[in-house]
């Protein structure tokens, strides 16, 4: 059997194994749901749901809906109680929205609490149904005639309704009953799964339905679309939720920002909105999973805030808006800043200090703000942008992507640099506090200068150190110093993609240069005499990013051309390697050498290194290739074959 062979059985084996574990994780939370103890949130199971759909879209599992207790008669539903398709956020919803596109969109609040629907003969209620399995549920009418909301006689305005079919709601506990009599339950759902499904219906008086769904069976009519049907649920005194009328899917996305901000002030929980059309779709809506509606979903990675000050932080020359909001609650963690990326977002978001915002951190992320939720009556004052640069007071350019200090010999843009070209290099043992110190002392104003350091000039750095020694007339030698100056002439060899990334040429890391290279810039003289044009042909390379490697490259030619014509650095040229058009990343500890070196060997062989699993990577290198860990889930996702240490050494044999 053969490397790729091997690679293919491993990913087989790998996806039906964690096939196996997501089934037995989506049964064992759909059981404790529908029976009242919901052991995790709503997010984290949509996760597991949605993963199990990629692996195996046809699984049994996904088209099942649970199980009640087994405390009351079986009875079956007139309406299919099926799932609906999910969007988690706004990209996921446009993407739905892009294949149903509807004159108008109907948005309701999706309800978080127990589904159920009442059964009604000529206008008398004759059963309540909870959900089940979605087509067979617990009959527990004589429990459902206590709560609030339930209507035993159909009447509007006093007035008899002779209606057969069936009614559809959500059970709810408000926020005050729950802190009052029921606080040692985890939230108000499973307070009232509980209380529903209580044989003797001891505390359901204090459970409430809220109803947005009816279906006639005797062929009458008393609805014709969606909108009439919920304003004739509320003729008949039934509790009804907030219908919202949007025109385009960019209005729903506004008008679930706005109900973020505002759902903690509600009487009840909910957890996302309802999207629907407006004519009423009965062949849809007998699906196991109806397509032409979709639940919106609040997300435990999205917050509402209040942005109440900018700050702007300067690396190199870029001034980068950071907004400063009043703290919430992301992903398990408190937030209070997120990036605003460049002056082009502050103006497309059109935002304002008081602004309220829509946060979002998703993934590994860095907190970013998104969205403006816009409201009437707020105070507002415009952002102050800074117009000169702090250290050397130079006028700052605005283009829009980016806002910077344009002059070359500012000293905030040379000691960034100086990082910079250290931190691509790997010059490890040529710490921040001897780099600044060094600076401070002009004994470097420029990478050219590091090489030019002798011996001599780094001793008095090192002068309390105690690795110093003793030598013939009484001279002293330090370690310390020796050691960073053997460091910095073992690292005169550098990558091309080293080199470059190491001018701190905005947006151009190691990652990005690669990217060129793998486009035939396979030297510095290449790079040097390309176009702005030729660079915008090379994937990722859009104008902007283009016009700045373009101006980065020519503003910093003299000292490429220095380093490499005086023979201070050498750039190993690019050939075809073992590893040629290979990417890796590597997670784990590895055995037989650093990731560092690891990452090393595989540059050197032609190849490339990433940080995390993108769909573009070639290998996971990993020795626990059975982890449940984020990064193999997500190779197994993607497809991404995962090797062990031993099968990366051996691609290089």
């Amino acid at each position: 059997m053969d490397l790729f062979d091997l690679e293919a059985e491993t990913k087989t084996n790998n996806n039906l194994k964690r096939i196996r574990e997501l089934e037995k994780l989506i049964v064992k939370y759909q059981k404790s749901y529908y029976n009242g103890e919901a052991e995790i949130e709503d997010s984290e199971f949509d996760k597991l749901w949605d993963e199990l759909k990629d692996l195996d879209p046809s699984n049994k599992i996904l088209q099942k809906i649970g199980a009640d207790s087994g405390n009351f008669e079986k009875a079956g539903h007139i309406m299919p109680m099926g799932s609906q398709e999910k969007a988690a956020d706004p990209e996921s919803f446009l993407a739905w929205a892009l294949k149903h596109v509807y004159p108008e969109y109907l948005v309701e609040y999706k309800l978080d609490g127990a589904s159920l629907e009442l059964q009604y003969q000529n206008g008398l209620l004759v059963k309540a149904v909870t959900r089940g399995d979605g087509t067979i549920g617990d009959d527990i009418t004589s429990n459902a005639k206590k709560m609030s909301g339930v209507s035993v006689k159909l009447l509007n305005d006093g007035t008899p309704v002779n209606f057969t079919g069936g009614i559809r709601g959500e059970v709810i506990m408000t926020h005050d009953v729950h802190k009052r009599l029921y606080s040692d339950k985890a939230n108000c759902r499973n307070a009232a799964n509980g209380l529903m499904k209580k044989k003797e219906g001891t505390g359901c008086e204090n459970l409430c339905l809220i109803v947005y769904d009816a279906l006639s069976t005797d062929g009458q009519s008393f609805f014709n679309d969606e909108e009439e049907k919920i304003n004739w649920l509320k003729q008949l005194g039934f509790n009804t939720s907030p219908l919202k009328i949007c025109k385009t899917p960019q209005d729903v996305i506004d008008y679930r920002a706005e109900v973020m901000e505002k759902r903690n002030a509600l009487d009840y929980d909910i957890d996302g909105l309802v999207i629907k059309e407006r004519k009423i779709n009965l062949e849809d809506a007998s699906r196991a999973r109806p397509d032409h509606q979709i639940a919106f979903k609040f997300s435990l990675e999205e917050a509402v805030s209040v942005l109440r000050e900018v700050e702007w932080s300067q690396s190199g020359s870029t001034y980068t808006p950071v907004g400063i909001f009043d703290p919430v609650q992301l992903a398990g963690t408190t937030v209070k800043r997120a990036s605003l990326a460049n002056p082009d977002t502050l103006r497309a978001l059109d935002i304002k200090i008081g602004s309220h915002i829509v946060v979002v951190k998703r993934g590994e992320i860095i907190p970013k703000i998104i969205q403006v939720v816009k409201g009437e009556g707020d105070s507002f004052s415009e952002i102050q942008f800074p117009d000169t640069c702090e250290v050397c007071g130079t006028k700052l350019v605005d283009s829009g992507s980016r806002l910077y200090c344009p002059e070359k010999n500012c000293r905030k843009r040379i000691i960034h640099r100086i990082y910079k070209w250290i931190e691509c290099v790997d010059i490890r043992d040529m710490g921040e506090a001897l780099v600044q110190a060094l600076f401070n002392d002009k004994k470097i104003n420029s990478i050219k200068d590091i090489y030019l350091l002798t011996e001599n000039d780094l001793v008095p750095y090192f002068l309390n150190n105690e690795s110093q020694e003793k030598v013939s007339a009484g001279e002293k030698v330090s370690l310390g110093a020796r050691k960073v100056y053997n460091s910095i002439q073992s690292h005169k060899e550098v990558s091309l993609t080293a080199f470059i990334a190491g001018f701190d040429i905005e947006g151009m890391g190691e990652t990005m240069i690669e990217k060129l290279v793998d486009a035939g810039f396979t030297s510095v003289d290449k790079l040097l005499e390309a176009t702005v044009q030729d660079f915008e042909k090379v994937y990722m390379f859009a104008q902007i990013t283009a016009q700045t490697l373009f101006e980065g490259l020519q503003e910093n030619k003299e000292e490429i051309l220095s380093l490499i014509n005086d023979g201070l650095v050498t750039v190993k040229e690019i050939s075809e390697g073992k590893l040629t058009g290979m990417s890796f990343c590597f997670t784990g500890e590895l055995k037989q050498m650093k990731r560092q070196d690891a990452e090393k060997l595989v540059k050197e062989n032609g190849g490339s290194c990433k940080s995390s699993v993108t769909k573009d990577l070639s290998y996971l290198v990993t020795n626990d290739t059975e982890s449940g860990s984020s990064k193999n889930v997500k190779a197994a996702k993607l497809g991404i074959r995962v090797i062990t240490e031993e099968q990366f050494y051996s691609l290089l044999k």
